[in-house]
């Protein structure tokens, strides 16, 4: 398991609608976590250390200074925007999502693991 220095290496910027391209396209191979994040939102900080303690990769839209991408997400993916946000994606749509304090690393770890086992056409039910 990664420290929370590690873990924060795991967590890469989403540059723009280009790089959310290559995002959807990778989740038809294995599942994505995509993550809304306002570094100005303390309830946001709390979601951050969670997915920290996950030790998994999270592509990371920040919502504060790209608001344009974060709506991108929304309309991309069919879930209205939150921040803190969590999706996962799966085949090009959202297999799960969770906001604010539903965001835990169990949770996310749970809906990585079922979208990793489920058909891909088949939306993941939540943990």
């Amino acid at each position: 398991m990664h420290n929370a220095v590690d873990a924060r290496e795991l967590l890469a910027p989403v540059a723009d609608a280009a790089a959310l391209d290559e995002l959807v396209a990778r989740s038809y191979e294995e599942p994505v976590l995509l993550f809304n994040y306002d570094p100005f939102c303390p309830i946001n900080a709390s979601a951050r250390w969670e997915l920290e303690r996950l030790g998994a990769d999270v592509a990371v839209v920040d919502v504060a200074r790209q608001h344009d991408l974060g709506q991108l997400v929304a309309t991309r993916t069919g879930v209205r925007h939150e921040s803190p946000q969590v999706i996962v994606l799966r085949a090009g749509r959202a297999a799960w999502s969770a906001s604010h304090f539903r965001i835990t690393a169990d949770a996310v770890r749970g809906a990585l693991d079922a979208a990793r086992r489920a058909d891909p056409e088949t939306p993941v039910a939540p943990p």
